[in-house]
């Protein structure tokens, strides 16, 4: 009995010291450890003419970030619900784009409440410039931004910011239009630019909501106030997926390092930048913004084991005969947990106009 009993005991030890060999060997070894959210993507697919691609699926596109190839964990064109996307294998054979000429995006005269309709759920931030550059035509930019926000009825909430030095949250998020027209129309002029300064807080207040996240942007002239570069309000846009579109207008055309980050910026995140000569031409970078978000696609996935924890590189494509035909826009990367920038307290929820300094 004696000698069972110092025979168990040996193999109980000799279990423990194998155990923690094993373990101070793992202790040893480096282990880089990053958490990565799922990562989301709003994707415009295009042809040579600018026509919208609609009908494609999962197996049509493949992302590929710092080299390695994901796998889609879900999937939406327009206004479905996102599903997963289940044994998308690297063998699987794409199914070919239609063999139809792609459609081109509804034209104007087609009806508002089916395109509408598309949209449904984004979360639409509005800046608009009130500086002392939008002394002229300052009537003419808020008939387009009133326009624009009633041609989002679909969408799930907009939120109407101003600034000139400072940001003045005059209608956070919310589904009540009356409200968002209304502090459209009681936007006064103001000082000087802080674009990027009040971009960076618009975007932070982004950040905070999820599914599709868009700023759109109306400037009527260069930054001449900010602190903060617009090389970091492109980060932090790419790195929370959302997507910058900007309308300017000529005055900002004059400055050709203003047009040359403007259209750095949106390209960057997915988005795009207009240069509006005329009233006119407002209106229709408005409608173009609108239709843009009627047609893309919501692709998302969890990113395979990577030790690089600082930018990563993301590259859309379609696959099959087609895809060099077609062309594809989205944001170009993200930074996984962007260490610079704080994300604010909500206050994107406030229920009264608020203003923050630099």
């Amino acid at each position: 009995m004696l000698k069972k009993f110092f025979l168990s005991l040996g193999v109980v030890l000799f279990v423990f010291s194998d155990s923690g060999v094993r373990l101070s060997a793992q202790e040893g070894e480096p282990h880089i450890r990053v958490t990565v959210d799922l990562v989301q993507l709003n994707v415009a697919v295009t042809d040579k003419k600018g026509n919208y691609v609609t009908g494609l699926r999962p197996q049509d596109f493949a992302i590929v970030e710092d080299g390695i190839p994901q796998k889609l964990a879900t999937f939406a064109e327009g206004n479905e619900s996102a599903r997963r996307v289940l044994d998308l294998t690297a063998d699987s054979k794409p199914a070919e784009p239609p063999a139809e000429p792609p459609r081109a995006a509804a034209p104007p005269a087609a009806s508002e409440s089916s395109l509408g309709a598309l949209i449904a759920g984004a979360n639409v931030f509005n800046l608009f410039d009130t500086s002392n550059y939008m002394y002229r035509g300052f009537v003419f930019a808020q008939d387009a931004i009133s326009d624009f926000v009633r041609s989002l009825e679909q969408a799930n909430k907009i939120a109407f910011y101003s600034y000139s030095r400072d940001l003045l949250r005059a209608s956070p998020l919310t589904e009540d239009r009356g409200e968002i027209l209304r502090a459209v129309r009681t936007t006064v002029a103001g000082d000087e630019a802080a674009l990027y300064n009040t971009l960076l807080l618009t975007l932070k207040d982004a950040a905070q909501f999820k599914g599709r996240r868009v700023v759109v942007v109306f400037s009527n002239g260069p930054d001449n106030s900010s602190v903060v570069p617009p090389e970091d309000v492109a980060e932090l846009a790419q790195s929370a997926g959302i997507s910058i579109y900007m309308i300017s207008t000529q005055q900002a055309k004059l400055e050709p390092v203003s047009t040359a980050v403007f259209d750095r910026m949106t390209a960057a995140t997915g988005g795009k930048a207009y240069f509006a000569k005329t009233w006119r031409d407002e209106k229709r970078a408005f409608a173009s913004i609108h239709d843009d978000l009627a047609h893309l696609y919501s692709l998302s996935y969890y990113p395979q084991a990577n030790p690089n924890r600082g930018w990563r590189g993301i590259t859309v494509k379609l696959v099959g005969s087609r895809a060099k035909s077609y062309r594809v826009r989205t944001r170009n990367g993200y930074r996984p947990h962007p260490s610079r920038f704080a994300v604010a307290p909500d206050t994107a929820q406030a229920t009264s106009p608020q203003t923050v300094s630099r």
